[in-house]
């Protein structure tokens, strides 16, 4: 199909879809002519890939370095996952303490050499940001998070696709960035449904 075909098909626009292309988020199509190019299904799906990611709010370095991921994704089912979380993941911190970080960690069963780096500074970086605002999870709660935490993980995890890397890491990426979202919005009506049961609320 031609650029324009392809911009009706997935609703990206001819401009944008240029862009990609310019960006080298969009491989090229097969040259049919000096100006013309033919897009096939590839297209349309790193297309979709494209757009999910930064409606998420993924910026376009962080999108660049999730599709290498679905490019280039490593042999051992586990170092794809470190790759893929490395993609939407900030940098490792140097500066940062990551011994309360490790200690909550160990709850979720980590032992050293489990998990990157990245996501333990993230871990000790949200910390530092509660510290800073003066707000401490409560005693009781946070073995709650731990334990739920686990659990949603273990039912991720059991339900990554094993017939491709390439799957897996869309699995993982895509699940990643697009579910946390779904999931910070579902606590929040968990959380007004938990608060009008116990303080009374609408239609009580």
């Amino acid at each position: 199909m031609r650029i324009s075909e392809l911009s009706a098909v997935t609703g990206v626009t001819v401009p944008t879809i240029k862009y990609y292309l310019r960006e080298g988020l969009l491989p090229e199509g097969e040259r049919s002519a000096p100006t013309q190019a033919a897009y096939g299904d590839v297209h349309m799906q790193r297309l979709r890939v494209i757009r999910a990611l930064l409606d998420s709010g993924v910026t376009i370095a962080e999108t660049r370095r999730v599709l290498e991921a679905l490019d280039t994704p490593p042999e051992k089912a586990h170092d794809l996952l470190g790759t893929a979380h490395a993609a939407i993941t900030p940098p490792v911190d140097d500066a940062l303490d990551l011994t309360e970080a490790e200690q909550l960690a160990t709850q979720l069963g980590w032992e050293p050499g489990m998990c990157s780096q990245a996501v333990l500074h993230a871990v000790a970086r949200a910390l530092q940001g509660l510290k800073r605002a003066g707000f401490t999870v409560p005693d009781p709660v946070m073995p709650v998070y731990l334990e739920n935490i686990r659990r949603i993980a273990d039912a991720e995890i059991a339900g990554v696709p094993t017939e491709s890397a390439e799957a897996a890491v869309r699995y993982v990426v895509l699940g990643s960035v697009l579910v946390e979202p779904l999931l910070l919005a579902l606590r929040r009506v968990a959380q007004q449904v938990a608060s009008a049961e116990r303080f009374g609320g609408a239609g009580n």
